[in-house]
C-alpha cells in the first residue's frame, strides 16, 4: 500500500480500525470473520469459565488482553496519541482529586441505580462506543450488548464495531445507544439513523473528535482485514462495493466516504431528522456545552477520546465542572476518559456528571473473556462504587455531591 495512503488511514480512523492482518492480507483467502455473524449462544454464568483466577481490578484485565491479542491490536487499544501525555493525565487527574467525606454518617447500604436520558439503569457506568470490537473477540459487540444487559446498564454501539446495527440490536434486550460516525453521503447517514430507530436504539451519539495518529499504530502498520472492512462498509450502506475490489481501492473508498470534519450545521440537520435523544461526544469547552443546549441536544459527553486524538489536551475530569456549569441542568452530562475505579465514578458524579462511560476497560475485558469478561469488569465497578458510596455516606447516586470533595 502507498505509504501516504496508509498514513491517511491512521489519521482518519473512523471506519478503519486495526486487525490481525496487515494491508493486503486476506485478498487471497477469506477471513474467518468475513461473513455476517450468526447468533452465538451467550457464555454461561460464572466468570471462572472464561478466566481463572478472576480479575479483581480493571488493570488486571490488561495483561490478560495482551496475552490474547496480536501485539499490534493490543497496542491499538491501549496506546495514546504521540507522547501519551493526555492518556496518562486522564487517569492521574482522578488521583489529584481528594475526598473528605463526613464521619458517623450511618450509611450501610447504597443504591447504585439512576436514570440517564430517562432510562433507568442499575449503575451509572455505561459501555462507551468502542470501534473494532469484533477484532478483540469474535463475538464483539454482541458479547458487549449481552453483558451490559445482564449488568443493567446501557451499551453505546459504535458504527465501526464491525457488527451491523441490526445484529447488535438483536443480541440482547438491554438498552442501547447508536454512535454515529457520519458518512459524507447524508442519505446514508439518515438511513443509519432510521435503522437505529427501527431497531429500538434509545439515543444517537455523535462522536465529533474523529481520527487519531498514534506512534504505535504507525510502527505496527495496523490495519483491518479486507473482508471485515468490506462487510463493514456494506453494513453501513455501501451495497455497491463488489467482491473483487482490491484492498487499496477499498481503503481509498473508505477514506473518502466519511465526513472527518463536522460543523454545528450537522446537528441542526440531525435534530430535524429524528425524535431520538441526541448526545454530542467530544465536548471539552464551555462554549461547546452552551451550543449543545442552544441546538436542543439532549446530552453531552465530556471526553478527549481517551487521549487518542490529539496529545496535551487537558484531562476530561479537569474540565468537567466547567462544562456542567455551562450546561445549566438543561442537558445531561456524561464523563468519559480515564475512568478506572469505582471511586473515579464517585468523583465524576460529585463534579456534576450524570454517569460515566468506560472505553479501554470495556475493550480489555472483552478481549480477555468475551461476554463474561465485560460482565466481570462491570461487576468490579459495581462493587467498588458500592464500597465508595458507603464510605462517603452516600446512600444513593443523587446524594453524591461536591460536599464529599476536599475543596
Amino acid at each position: 500500500m502507498n505509504r501516504r495512503v496508509f498514513s491517511q488511514i491512521l489519521a482518519f480512523g473512523a471506519g478503519l480500525f486495526g486487525a490481525q492482518a496487515r494491508a493486503g492480507e486476506g485478498e487471497s483467502k477469506k477471513s474467518p470473520m468475513s461473513s455476517p455473524a450468526a447468533p452465538i449462544p451467550a457464555q454461561p454464568d460464572g466468570y471462572a469459565t472464561a478466566i481463572d483466577p478472576a480479575p479483581v481490578t480493571v488493570n488486571d484485565f490488561i495483561a490478560r488482553a495482551k496475552a490474547k491479542l496480536p501485539p499490534a491490536t493490543f497496542e491499538y487499544v491501549t496506546s495514546g496519541s504521540e507522547d501519551e501525555v493526555t492518556l496518562r493525565d486522564n487517569v492521574e487527574a482522578f488521583h489529584r482529586i481528594k475526598l473528605l467525606p463526613p464521619l458517623l454518617h450511618g450509611v450501610s447500604e447504597a443504591d447504585l441505580s439512576t436514570t440517564v436520558l430517562g432510562q433507568k439503569i442499575a449503575l451509572p457506568v455505561l459501555l462507551a462506543p468502542v470501534a473494532g470490537l469484533r477484532l478483540y473477540h469474535p463475538e464483539g459487540a454482541l458479547a458487549s450488548a449481552r453483558a451490559s444487559a445482564r449488568a443493567g446498564t446501557i451499551f453505546a454501539a459504535s458504527t465501526s464495531a464491525f457488527h451491523s446495527i441490526e445484529q447488535i440490536a438483536e443480541a440482547s434486550e438491554g438498552p442501547k445507544w447508536f454512535q454515529l460516525y457520519v458518512p459524507k453521503d447524508r442519505a446514508i447517514a439518515l438511513q443509519m439513523v432510521r435503522r437505529a430507530e427501527a431497531a429500538g436504539y434509545k439515543a444517537i451519539v455523535v462522536t465529533v473528535d474523529l481520527g487519531e495518529r498514534k506512534d504505535a499504530d504507525l510502527r505496527n502498520k495496523f490495519s483491518v482485514p479486507r473482508d471485515i472492512l468490506l462487510q463493514h462498509l456494506r453494513d453501513v450502506g455501501h451495497k455497491e462495493l463488489q467482491d473483487n475490489i482490491s484492498y487499496e481501492d477499498l481503503t481509498a473508498f473508505n477514506l473518502g466516504c466519511w465526513a472527518p470534519s463536522l460543523s454545528w450545521e450537522f446537528f441542526e440537520w440531525l435534530r430535524g431528522q429524528t425524535k431520538l435523544p441526541i448526545v454530542l461526544k467530544g465536548v471539552m469547552t464551555t462554549e461547546a456545552a452552551r451550543k449543545a443546549v442552544q441546538l436542543g441536544l439532549n446530552g453531552i459527553v465530556v471526553s478527549n477520546h481517551g487521549g487518542r486524538r490529539i496529545d496535551t489536551l487537558p484531562a476530561s475530569i479537569d474540565v468537567l465542572r466547567d462544562c456542567v456549569d455551562a450546561a445549566q441542568d438543561k442537558i445531561e452530562v456524561i464523563l468519559d476518559s480515564g475512568v478506572r475505579r469505582g471511586i473515579d465514578v464517585v468523583k465524576a458524579i460529585a463534579l456534576g456528571a450524570k454517569a460515566v462511560m468506560i472505553g479501554r476497560p470495556h475493550a480489555w475485558a472483552l478481549a480477555a473473556g468475551g461476554e463474561a469478561g465485560v460482565k466481570r469488569v462491570l461487576d468490579i465497578f459495581r462493587d467498588e462504587l458500592t464500597n465508595s458510596m458507603i464510605a462517603c455516606g452516600c446512600p444513593s447516586v443523587d446524594k453524591i455531591t461536591s460536599e464529599i470533595l476536599k475543596q
